[in-house]
């Protein structure tokens, strides 16, 4: 049990072949992970300010109208 057998070593030579070999393939990933967070945080942080502008309205159940959340639940 305290000893390295060979499925360990092979094992370890995998992780570190995919870690450290590719020519950074996995910085690569990472920074387009990053990218990607950036640009999801942007697309949100624009999104806001827009969504704040807008009422909401909800459609009642009668066609035609419509009913602000507000007073839907005051009219119960």
């Amino acid at each position: 049990m305290g000893t390295w057998g060979i499925t360990h070593w092979i094992i370890l030579a995998v992780v570190v072949l995919v870690l450290f070999g590719g020519r950074g393939k996995i910085s690569d990933l990472m920074g387009d992970v990053a990218k990607g967070i950036k640009s999801f945080k942007k697309g949100i942080a624009d999104d806001e300010p827009a969504a704040a502008q807008q009422p909401v309205k909800t459609i009642d159940t009668q066609a035609g109208t419509t009913v602000n959340p507000a007073e839907q639940t005051k009219a119960g």
